[in-house]
């Protein structure tokens, strides 16, 4: 019982201290339920794990090619479930301490042209409620840089039309300001007034912005759906996701010279360097840019 005890305390951590949303937490509780799987088995309880016991659920993520952002991941997340054991006198050192972090590829994420939403969006037949909906959903995504989840947990009370700003909720509840441009907010407010007024939204879910035709608030997955529908329609031959409008929308304003703290800032990054991916897109777009342009990149 071991195992239940201490993942319930884990839980209890992440979501009252911690203060995570429920989709971090159940990343989390995901990570340590690795482990479990081949601990568990052998009779080793949390407080008799070994560093080589790690390693070789490592090895095993490895061999089952577990992406190596996943991979490091489940190791953040192991390292914050011993560190609370150590806090807890359970155990005396943190195993997961002395895991190294596999090395992250570099990669550089699609990118969207403004040509490339104008086609996304043309698939959209706005006669219809649905299809109308998202075409607006498109346009906040990228005019706002917005992650899916926050797009989806948006209520109508985070929409200050006289500010043209957004109140956006996003990881570990943790709030800010994002600024709506006057085409996205127009779009919102049509849509607010002759699609979202005519539904009926069941129980609970009357403060949500975008809803789905029975009433309830979209889905992560549902946006995720249509958004690749959207793409195969408009023969985009790109990896796209309701993620790269977020990425888009960063890389745009860096290209353009914007101060990389404020897209920290728009974009809810804790750490400015995970902001600074987005002057690698730069550097990368200046080096297309002169390649294309300059005489001397086509001579051998």
């Amino acid at each position: 019982m071991d195992w239940d005890r201490h993942l319930r305390d884990f839980e209890t951590h992440l979501r009252l201290e911690r203060n995570l949303a429920d989709n971090s937490v159940q990343a989390y509780l995901r990570d340590v339920g690795h482990l479990r799987r081949i601990a568990e088995p052998l009779g080793i309880q949390p407080q008799q794990v070994t560093t080589q016991l790690l390693q070789q659920l490592l090895f095993q993520l490895h061999q089952a090619d577990i992406a190596v952002t996943s991979q490091c991941r489940i190791i953040s997340g192991l390292r914050a479930f011993f560190r609370l054991l150590v806090i807890e006198d359970v155990i005396d050192s943190n195993p997961a301490d002395l895991l190294e972090m596999p090395s992250r590829p570099k990669h550089l994420p699609d990118v969207l042209t403004d040509h490339d939403i104008d086609a996304l969006q043309a698939t959209f037949d706005r006669s219809l409620p649905g299809p109308a909906r998202n075409y607006v959903i498109v346009e906040v995504l990228y005019g706002c840089g917005l992650r899916v989840s926050e797009l989806c947990n948006l209520k109508l009370a985070n929409i200050y039309p006289d500010e043209e700003m957004l109140q956006v909720i996003g990881k570990g509840d943790k709030q800010r300001w994002v600024p709506i441009n006057p085409r996205a907010l127009r779009l919102l407010q049509d849509y607010l007034l002759t699609i979202r007024s005519q539904l009926t939204p069941q129980p609970g879910e009357e403060k949500y912005v975008f809803l789905n035709l029975r009433g309830h608030h979209l889905s992560r997955v549902a946006v995720f759906q249509f958004i690749k529908e959207a793409v195969d329609k408009a023969g985009l031959h790109k990896n796209v996701s309701p993620h790269s409008l977020r990425h888009s929308f960063a890389t745009e304003l860096v290209q353009n010279g914007a101060d990389l703290r404020a897209v920290q800032e728009m974009l809810g990054h804790e750490s400015l360097s995970t902001t600074q991916i987005y002057t690698h897109l730069s550097r990368q777009y200046l080096r297309d840019t002169i390649s294309t342009y300059h005489p001397h990149y086509k001579k051998k």
